[in-house]
């Protein structure tokens, strides 16, 4: 299992275009990815739910992915992350 933390930068938190990107990139990995915020979960390969996390600049989103890609899903998603949000 992969885990990483990352604190969302973006002004207007995890918002509609680039969390489609985002779900477009997870979706391409075999493995089970689930973003965290608090006491909430969703996975990361549904947009709807990624969107209801409600993540705002300054929130901190945990990672964890599990499966036989999940090395190359972690570095993909984390660098996404840090370019985009």
């Amino acid at each position: 299992m992969q885990n990483f933390s990352y604190t969302i930068t973006d002004e207007n938190g995890i918002h509609a275009r680039p969390a489609g990107i985002f779900v477009k990139k997870a979706s391409a990995f075999s493995s089970e990815i689930t973003v965290t915020l608090g006491d909430k979960s969703a996975s990361a390969k549904k947009l709807f739910a990624l969107m209801g996390l409600g993540a705002k600049k300054g929130s901190v989103i945990n990672v964890s992915i599990e499966g036989t890609d999940e090395k190359d899903a972690a570095s993909t998603l984390e660098a996404f992350l840090k370019e985009n949000l």
